[in-house]
């Protein structure tokens, strides 16, 4: 009896470390998909998931730092061809950055400041000089941050359920993440308007604007992503190839008008001023009920923010992405220091939307803030905060 118990005990020995490494794998399976941002290898494609859907996919420093070596690393590996990015939760993309840990670090000095801009610029930056075809699948919410990771790639697929904007004029920012760079170069001045008021895009209307590259339905993402996996080697020409054949079979709101088309040319007239003061002046002189909404969406926003971001685009028009970047890391550590920012998250700007159960969320309107007048901000409010001279110290000399 007792010789039968000690030859099973090996056996107990192994099923016991099988159990264990069976537990083990099981523990390291939740904690991968309870992660953040999920970086996983699929054939000969890179996939980056951000996975913070109850936070609408903000980006946080932590997800910034896995994502930028990642790509990198790609960038470097031969049997990488392509890299794919993309969200969950089925309500947003990516919604923007973590504004609440932002703006606690802003308040007690933290280092955080610094650390989470140069650390998205940066990631901006190797996503618009990536050498490996990059693809992000912009279905849902995709504002701020959520723009900077997605426009500087080679393509961006949005669906019905996108929603662009780019709205930090509203809480004492400015449109970064490289909206410098890209807004001006959108067609005539309607990346000036989508700047400085805020203007929410959706569905085609993104792809009408030049932000996305194709537009696909939303249900059709996964096999699309199966597709891209599935490409043999596969170039740029082939990836395109492939994402055309799918925005062709797409007929949702095909005969739908762009939103804005009716607007356009109030808009490339009404925001071609070269000062805030001029655009106030035309807009009241039009006199539209267009110009007239306008103006009332311009007096909610903070004053010293619409000049920030007017001067921003003009000087980031002739500029390169990479120049763009180092104005927008002093721009954004200027505005640490001022107290706008502050204030619009005081007064409440940031209202919960489609159950997000998380303090992250989307920017909307000042309306409890006192808005000085237009008039009254002096022309030289960008100059007096040194945000384009060469000589202002800048720890971000270097993107790469």
């Amino acid at each position: 009896m007792a010789g039968r118990a000690l030859q099973a005990l090996p056996r107990l020995r192994a099923l016991n470390r099988l159990q264990v490494i069976l537990q083990h794998l099981k523990m390291s399976k939740q904690t991968d998909s309870a992660a953040e941002v999920l970086l996983e290898k699929k054939g000969g494609a890179g996939i980056i998931t951000l996975n913070r859907p109850k936070a609408l996919n903000a980006l946080n420093l932590s997800m910034i730092k896995k994502i930028y070596p990642q790509i990198k690393t790609w960038e470097q590996d031969p049997e990488t061809f392509l890299i794919i990015i993309k969200g969950t939760g089925g309500k947003a993309f990516c919604a923007g950055g973590d504004i609440r840990a932002i703006t606690e670090a802003g308040k007690v000095g933290d280092k955080l400041i610094q650390d989470f801009f140069i650390g998205e610029y940066r990631l901006n930056n190797a996503i618009g000089t990536c050498k490996k075809p990059y693809v992000a699948l912009i279905d849902g919410i995709t504002m701020g941050g959520g723009v900077g990771v997605s426009v500087h790639g080679h393509f961006r697929v949005a669906t019905e359920k996108t929603v662009f904007a780019m709205p930090e004029t509203a809480i004492g920012l400015f449109p970064d993440v490289g909206g410098g760079y890209f807004l001006p170069r959108l067609s005539g001045k309607i990346g000036y308007y989508l700047a400085l008021t805020g203007c929410r895009l959706k569905g085609r209307d993104v792809l009408r604007v030049g932000i996305a590259t194709h537009f696909v339905e939303s249900e059709k993402l996964p096999a699309l992503e199966k597709d891209l996996i599935a490409l043999k080697s596969p170039s740029k020409e082939k990836i395109a190839d492939l994402l055309n054949s799918y925005h062709m079979k797409c007929t949702i709101d095909q005969e739908k008008e762009f939103a804005l088309d009716e607007h356009k040319e109030k808009i490339n007239s009404l925001f071609s001023a070269d000062s805030m003061e001029e655009i106030v002046k035309k807009l009241k002189q039009d006199g539209s009920p267009f110009a007239m909404k306008q103006l009332e969406t311009l007096n909610k926003m903070s004053p010293t923010s619409l000049k920030l971001t007017l001067r921003q685009l003009r000087e980031g028009a002739s500029m390169s992405l990479q120049e763009v970047l180092r104005m927008e890391y002093r721009l954004s550590q200027a505005c640490m220091k001022g107290h706008d920012f502050y204030e619009g998250v005081r007064a409440g700007l940031f209202l919960q939307i489609l159950g997000c159960s998380e303090v992250i969320t989307v920017p909307c309107v000042i309306q409890q803030l006192p808005a000085p007048s237009l008039i009254r901000v002096g022309t030289s409010v960008f100059q007096k905060l040194c945000l384009l001279q060469s000589t202002q110290p800048c720890s971000m000399e270097s993107l790469q």
